[in-house]
């Protein structure tokens, strides 16, 4: 009778993944074209979210087992055999669009600049709505925000994403300096899921795993003013340590607590190292953990320039990635020493491939 089918691709699936019998192919983070045509990384199948739902399936059809064969590119003595793993989040040039020069100083943003920033609007219970927390574009149907945002509230329930915007009080925005150069309208399209990190506790003092991601009714189109952040895919860029360097925080100044500004600002911040960090929030019984970035501790500089589930991005090579979601800080915005503290992304990554539909 042979080995019954289910076994035998379940057993190549495993091959692939604890062996490293390939002995050609590409080396590891190369660009690749996976069996689908579709551009892709060449990786570890333990880091590719689609080919492990396959594997987590149990029962896997031949042409799974055959996709996966032929998705082999390469081994690597440290990850063993690699697979072509075509992702859904974009790369660059087609995400992450640096407009920094553009900018001239100030808090302000100019009308083009973090078009990955997007608002949550809430609706409650007396059916008013009204914007809370922020949001980052990561690809056309997706946007990832902080847990707390969206967990369930009695008092009010997210409903939809705004995306595009600059001023909240204006239905068309345009450049303050000459007054001719508009922007499109914002876009506000409906959220039709969301999905909070399974290790997400709302009363976890220390907030670990706060991050959530929101999947739209339908895909956004791209223009000079949405377009999606990138994301720290590459194992250079998910160890890379940013302590001691800059990145910037944008939003509108809009936490649980309060709304300070009408358009959107941003504010540049110094990463911390956490260690110390932790030692000024350990009092509040909050233990830092490295899935958590802090950033900031500057008199009058934080995220209230920024929004809860806002993100912190860094410039690289032309585009800017996503590293932080703003998570938690300080009851008073802007105290002398004590940090932001930042979901760490690129803790996170796969998380969010093996997620994304």
């Amino acid at each position: 009778m042979g080995i019954p089918e289910m076994r035998r691709n379940q057993w190549l699936l495993l091959v692939l993944i604890w062996c490293g019998t390939v002995t050609f192919g590409a080396d590891l983070d190369a660009s690749c074209i996976n069996p689908d045509g579709l551009p892709g990384r060449c990786v570890s199948i333990r880091e590719c979210g689609p080919l492990m739902k396959i594997y987590r399936k149990g029962l896997i059809t031949p042409l799974e087992s055959k996709f996966i064969e032929k998705s082999q590119c390469g081994v690597s003595a440290e990850k063993g055999a690699l697979v072509c793993c075509a992702s859904m989040l974009p790369q660059p040039p087609n995400c992450g669009a640096d407009m920094s020069n553009r900018i001239f100083g100030g808090q302000k943003t100019a009308l083009d600049e973090f078009p990955w920033l997007a608002l949550i609007n809430y609706r409650y219970e007396n059916g008013s709505t009204k914007f809370h927390c922020g949001a980052s574009l990561i690809n056309s149907r997706y946007v990832v925000t902080a847990a707390h945002c969206v967990e369930d509230h009695a008092h009010q329930k997210p409903f939809s994403v705004r995306l595009g915007e600059w001023d909240v009080n204006q239905d068309i925005d345009c450049d303050e300096d000459d007054g001719e150069t508009c922007a499109d309208a914002p876009l506000d399209v409906d959220i039709e899921k969301i999905i909070i990190h399974e290790g997400y506790h709302p009363r976890d003092a220390s907030s670990y795993n706060d991050i959530a991601l929101i999947r739209l009714t339908q895909d956004v189109q791209m223009s000079a003013y949405i377009s999606p952040v990138c994301l720290p895919v590459k194992d250079s860029q998910r160890t890379r340590i940013i302590v001691g360097t800059k990145a910037y925080a944008a939003g509108w100044g809009r936490t649980e607590s309060g709304a300070n500004s009408n358009v959107k600002l941003k504010v540049q911040l110094v990463v911390n190292d956490l260690q110390s960090c932790s030692n000024g929030y350990r009092p509040r019984g909050v233990v830092l953990r490295d899935t958590q970035l802090c950033a900031g501790g500057m008199r009058g500089q934080d995220t209230c320039s920024g929004d809860s589930g806002g993100p912190l991005t860094k410039l690289d090579k032309a585009s800017n990635y996503l590293y932080g979601i703003v998570s938690f800080g300080s009851s008073k915005c802007g105290v002398k020493d004590f940090p932001g503290i930042y979901t760490a992304v690129s803790k996170y990554v796969d998380w969010i491939e093996s997620h994304l539909e």
